[in-house]
């Protein structure tokens, strides 16, 4: 009892005392204020509108077409041949990178669904609305009879139906029914519109889909239309009204064809470590309009590096100790391919130099008129790092500074930072060791439809994200000696607030646990404060990666002891509940259940999204199994902790103590599938 009193009375006090202080910014004032006078939201919106004039389909020529665009720019700014280029990778639909297989190429020139029958009504049209033709499609010309199948992705949704020679009307995503209506059932083409709340509040827009057809799919595919909500319920209502529907669908161009995807790369080489470099990433592609997915990132670390090239060029700034590497990317698809083509792009654990990234991802909402907020993702616990209490510092500062312009709203700054969330290229580089924090909004009911427009990005957004993303470069980027002391006292707070969070929940497991089932829950609760504890512990070592300055690893070593502590002074404390609840202390801790065997991974990168599911025999996909309901930031992970040396069980145990054990269930049959797939495999 003496430790568990002494050490939450030092937390307390710690606590107390760390929430009367005012905020201290790790940026000093000087640089910056020399950042917000630097840095313009304006010019990135202008980026931004130009971006999206291109129709960037991954391994499109019109993706090329704003590839070039950023490399002009950035010749403008004084960025040299050696210093910025393109790197390219075949991407015709059948190569693969990893477990990877790339999109097709993609081109057309003009497309259009009229209706014929019971009159005649221009529907749709391309290119005026880029949206309507679903990517990744064929050329056609076909006339055929229209039929409703419902949402359209399952077997279900068929029977009873003859779509043979006819032309499919359904609620799903483009791909997903072109699947089965056209590859499985004999239709000729499909018609697909937006059903959801937000179609419904906003009917005439229209949702960005596309085929992704899989290799042994490519000289299958026929075409399909995307509509608004409008357009598909006056269809279906004709056809439930009893009319026959006529129309003719039309797609004119090269369709599917063999090209590239580019990569656009630039370099601000840094000084004294030079090999050490920090990553700024943002996807370039998606369709025309598509604003702030991701024109907003694009543009923003175009004008980051804008920035950052003019202040030091011009002595404003010194030059940064360590390198900055800025990569425009085909989201994961063409990510993976650079990064499997770069093996020296891994962070420490693996024995690289890359310390940290941020992906730009959705940063230029106008949160009033989207009802968004910036949010920061943390690093997940497969790789803690202390650029996460960087990142989080940099959006306080924000969050004081008064940040105005011309054309911007008048928003007061909104953001959370919230533990790990994939869905975009920081993926990419976590699994490749190197720390890597998204920065994006959300809601945003324009997420992948035609209403995601220039006209609501928001130049003040724009610039906070820029402030936020060039202040953690520039810091990490001379972090050495007393400033990582500093660090790592900003880090140890922030980590026993953390500490304390994974204690409650753990108190709450046991607390609220049904009687039969507290032995269990116990167990569940110990496992997560002591999975917490390791992972704040390697929080602060991550320190090390900038400065292995002595005083830095006396202040690490101290704080970590402290932590040890802390999680031991939690543990005792939910043995007395426990306890009082009338638990025995020899049914406390359940039957020791150690799963020995050790996973390896034979791949390298996150496993294609459709993993395993989509390579196993179809009776096993359609059964749904638990396993395959895991979520996809828990898959993430489980691949993630496969490292060599964890046992299933530690491994078991690391997911637990980030997600907890209702939200695992099946993860041990989950890499037996993927020792069956052949990307793991037994030590």
């Amino acid at each position: 009892m003496r430790i568990l009193t002494f050490t939450l009375s030092i937390a307390l006090l710690l606590a107390t005392r760390l929430a009367a202080q005012p905020h201290q910014n790790l940026l000093d004032a000087k640089t910056r204020d020399l950042l917000h006078e630097a840095l313009s939201g304006e010019l990135a919106k202008e980026h931004v509108i130009q971006i999206s004039r291109h129709h960037r389909i991954q391994g499109s020529r019109g993706y090329r077409d704003a590839a070039h665009y950023v490399v002009e720019q950035l010749r403008t700014y004084g960025y040299t041949e050696k210093d910025v280029y393109i790197e390219s990778f075949k991407s015709d639909g059948r190569v693969t990178y990893q477990t990877w297989q790339s999109p097709s190429g993609w081109d057309i020139s003009w497309g259009e669904l009229r209706m014929l029958e019971p009159y005649e009504e221009r529907i749709v049209g391309y290119p005026e609305i880029p949206m309507s033709v679903i990517t990744y499609c064929n050329p056609g010309d076909v006339t055929a009879e229209l039929v409703w199948v419902g949402g359209g992705t399952s077997d279900n949704d068929y029977q009873g139906k003859d779509v043979t020679g006819k032309i499919v009307l359904a609620t799903g995503y483009g791909g997903a029914v072109h699947r089965l209506a056209v590859l499985k059932y004999g239709a000729k083409a499909v018609v697909c519109y937006l059903d959801d709340e937000r179609a419904k509040e906003y009917p005439d827009m229209i949702q960005y889909t596309g085929m992704w057809p899989r290799t042994e799919e490519l000289d299958r595919v026929t075409f399909g239309f995307n509509l608004s909500h409008r357009q598909g319920e006056k269809l279906k209502n004709l056809l439930l009204s009893g009319r026959k529907v006529v129309v003719r669908g039309q797609v004119k161009g090269i369709g599917l064809e063999p090209f590239f995807m580019d990569i656009v790369v630039a370099h601000l080489r840094g000084t004294e470590r030079a090999e050490e470099e920090l990553v700024l990433c943002a996807h370039l592609d998606h369709p025309k309009e598509s604003a702030n997915d991701n024109a907003s990132g694009s543009a923003a670390i175009l004008d980051i590096a804008r920035t950052l090239k003019e202040l030091t060029d011009s002595g404003r700034l010194p030059r940064l100790k360590r390198s900055i590497r800025f990569v425009w990317v085909p989201e994961w698809n063409g990510t993976m391919p650079y990064i499997d083509a770069h093996p020296e792009l891994v962070g420490p654990e693996l024995g690289g130099k890359f310390l940290a990234s941020l992906n730009l991802d959705m940063v230029g909402e106008n949160t009033e008129l989207l009802h968004s907020k910036m949010i920061l993702t943390r690093t997940p616990s497969s790789l803690p790092s202390i650029v996460n209490d960087v990142v989080e510092n940099m959006a306080r500062m924000v969050d004081g500074m008064n940040i105005r312009t011309t054309r911007g709203s008048l928003s007061e700054f909104n953001y959370r930072v919230t533990g790990y969330s994939g869905g975009s290229d920081h993926m990419m580089f976590i699994d490749r060791k190197i720390p890597g924090i998204m920065i994006v909004h959300g809601p945003d009911y324009t997420h992948h439809t035609t209403e995601d427009t220039p006209d609501k990005v928001d130049p003040v957004e724009l610039e906070r994200t820029e402030v936020i993303a060039t202040g953690t470069m520039v810091y990490l980027g001379n972090l050495d000696g007393a400033s990582a002391r500093d660090l790592v006292y900003l880090a140890a707070a922030n980590a026993l607030e953390r500490l304390g969070h994974a204690g409650r929940r753990a108190f709450q497991l046991v607390n609220e646990a049904q009687p039969d089932l507290l032995s269990e829950k116990f167990g569940e609760a110990r496992t997560i404060v002591d999975e917490n504890v390791r992972v704040e512990k390697q929080c602060l070592a991550s320190a090390l990666w900038f400065s292995s300055d002595e005083g830095v690893r006396r202040d690490i070593d101290v704080f970590q002891r402290q932590l040890d502590g802390y999680g031991k002074a939690l543990n005792e404390q939910i043995v007395q509940v426990v306890t009082a609840r009338g638990g025995k202390k020899a049914s406390m801790v359940p039957p020791s259940k150690i799963d020995k065997r050790i996973p390896v991974r034979l791949t390298r990168g996150p496993l294609d999204f459709g993993l395993p599911e989509s390579k196993l025999p179809e009776s096993e996909r359609t059964a749904e199994p638990p396993r395959y309901r895991l979520g996809g930031n828990v898959r993430f992970e489980i691949v993630n902790f496969i490292d060599g040396k964890r046992r299933i069980t530690d491994i078991e145990r690391a997911l637990i103590g980030e997600f907890g054990a209702d939200a695992i269930a099946g993860f041990d049959r989950y890499i037996e599938d993927l020792v069956r797939l052949g990307v793991v495999k037994w030590k």
